[in-house]
C-alpha cells in the first residue's frame, strides 16, 4: 500500500514540476541538419542522373523506332490543320489524310524540280571556278611569305594521294557504310510516311482511348499535358516555318541581285537549315557565302555576307521574339545548350530535334509547377478559413475581462 501511495505520490510530483527547458541547439546540430539535406538531396540527384541516362540509353537503343515516331509527329503537326479542315467538310478521315500527304509530296516534288535545273546549269561553271581558284591558291602559296616551290607543292600533293591509296580499304568500307545510311534513311522517312497517314487519321481517337484505358486523375494530368505539348510543337513548327521562309525569301532576293548562281537551291537550302535554330541558320549562310566566293570573286562574297547578316539580325531580333515567345517560350541560351547536345548524342537529326524535345519538357515541367501553385494556394485558403485557437493559458483570462454580452445576463425582472 504504501509503495502505491509513493507512487501515486512521486506521480503527482513529476506531473506538478515544470517540465525541463530543451537545450539550445549547437553548431554541430545544424551541421548535422544540413549535413543529412545535402545528402538527401544528393541521392535524388544521383537517381534522377540515373533515370535519365538509362531513358537515354533506352532511346538510343530503340533508336530505329524512335526517330520514325519523332519525324511522324512533327509532319503531323504541319499536315494536321488540312487534313483537319478536309475533315470538318465531310471526307472521310482516311481520305483526308491521304489528301494532306499527296498535297505534301507535291510541294516537296514541285521544290525539288525547280532547283534541279539550276543545279545541273551551274554545276560545270562552278566546277570550272572551284578549279581556277585552286590554281590561284597555288600561286598564292608559291609566292611571297611562304615562297613554297611547285616540286614540294607536288610532293606534299603526292603524299597525300598515297595516304590515301593506302586507306583504300577504309575508304571502300565508307562507301559500303555511306550506302548502308542511305538505305536507313530511305527506310526511316518511308516509315515515318505511314506512321504520319495513321496519326493524321486516327489521332483524335488517342486521348479518349488513354483516358477510357488508364482513368484516375494522373489519366488526366498527362492527357492535359499531351494537348499542351502537342500545341507548343505545331506552334513550334509553324513558327519555324514562318521565320525561315521569310529568312530563305529575303536572301533569295539578295543572291538574284548580286548574280550568284544556285541562287533557287540555295534559298531552299536556307529554308530547310532554318528549322535547326543558330546552326543551320549559320552553315546555310557559310554556303550561300562560298558559293558566291568561288563564282564571283571576294567582294560580291562580302556583300552577300552582309546582307546574309542583315537578314538574320532581322530574323533573330524581330520576327523570332514575336512568333517563337508565344510557342516555346525558351531562353536563347537552352536552345543553344539543347542544339549542343542534340547533335552531339545523335548527329544532324539530333539537333534538328533538339529544340523541340527541350519545348516538350519545359511544358511539362511547366505544368507540374501549376499544379503545385495550385495545391499550394489551396492549402493556404484552408489554413486562412479555419479557425485559429487561442493562445494556451489565455482563455480564461479573457473570458474574465470579456464584458456580458445581454443574452448572458442574470434575468432580474420581477
Amino acid at each position: 500500500m504504501s509503495e502505491v501511495a509513493q507512487a501515486a505520490g512521486l506521480t503527482g510530483a513529476a506531473q506538478d514540476s515544470p517540465a525541463e527547458p530543451q537545450r539550445p541547439r549547437h553548431r554541430g546540430d545544424f551541421i548535422g541538419a544540413g549535413g543529412r539535406w545535402v545528402a538527401t538531396w544528393s541521392l535524388r540527384l544521383i537517381l534522377f542522373a540515373a533515370a535519365a541516362y538509362i531513358v537515354g540509353w533506352v532511346v538510343g537503343k530503340m533508336w530505329v523506332i524512335a526517330l520514325p515516331v519523332a519525324l511522324a509527329i512533327i509532319i503531323s503537326t504541319v499536315l494536321w490543320p488540312i487534313a483537319g479542315w478536309l475533315h470538318r467538310h465531310h471526307l472521310p478521315a482516311a481520305l483526308a489524310s491521304m489528301l494532306s500527304l499527296l498535297l505534301a509530296f507535291g510541294i516537296f516534288g514541285g521544290l525539288i524540280a525547280s532547283i534541279v535545273p539550276s543545279v545541273a546549269e551551274d554545276a560545270p561553271a562552278l566546277a570550272e571556278q572551284a578549279e581556277q581558284g585552286i590554281i590561284s591558291i597555288q600561286e598564292w602559296i608559291s609566292g611571297p611569305p611562304l615562297n613554297i616551290e611547285p616540286e614540294q607543292l607536288n610532293e606534299y600533293v603526292q603524299a597525300v594521294g598515297g595516304v590515301l591509296q593506302e586507306s583504300a580499304d577504309r575508304i571502300a568500307s565508307g562507301v559500303f557504310v555511306g550506302i548502308g545510311a542511305a538505305t536507313s534513311i530511305i527506310i526511316t522517312l518511308v516509315l515515318s510516311l505511314v506512321l504520319t497517314f495513321f496519326f493524321l487519321k486516327d489521332g483524335l481517337r488517342f486521348l479518349p482511348w488513354f483516358l477510357r484505358s488508364t482513368g484516375g486523375p494522373g489519366a488526366h494530368h498527362v492527357a492535359e499535358v499531351l494537348r499542351r505539348q502537342w500545341k507548343t510543337l505545331a506552334g513550334f513548327i509553324r513558327a519555324q516555318a514562318i521565320v525561315s521562309f521569310v529568312d530563305a525569301f529575303f536572301i533569295w532576293i539578295g543572291l538574284i541581285v548580286m548574280g550568284v548562281p544556285l541562287a533557287n537551291a540555295l534559298a531552299i537550302i536556307t529554308f530547310i537549315a532554318g528549322f535547326v535554330p543558330i546552326v543551320g541558320a549559320f552553315v546555310a549562310g557559310a554556303l550561300a557565302v562560298l558559293v558566291a566566293l568561288v563564282a564571283n570573286g571576294l567582294v560580291n562574297a562580302l556583300i552577300v555576307l552582309g546582307i546574309i547578316v542583315a537578314v538574320q539580325q532581322l530574323e533573330s531580333n524581330i520576327l523570332q521574339p514575336i512568333l517563337q515567345s508565344r510557342s516555346m517560350n525558351l531562353h536563347p541560351v537552352v536552345v543553344l545548350l539543347s542544339v549542343t547536345a542534340g547533335a552531339r548524342l545523335f548527329g544532324i537529326v539530333g539537333a534538328f530535334l533538339a529544340v523541340p524535345v527541350a519545348a516538350m519538357v519545359a511544358v511539362a515541367v511547366r505544368y507540374v509547377g501549376e499544379v503545385l501553385d495550385e495545391r499550394t494556394e489551396a492549402e493556404q485558403q484552408a489554413l486562412d478559413k479555419k479557425p485559429q485557437a487561442p493562445p494556451p493559458g489565455r482563455t480564461n483570462e479573457a473570458d474574465k475581462e470579456a464584458p456580458l454580452q445581454e443574452s448572458e445576463l442574470p434575468d432580474r425582472s420581477p
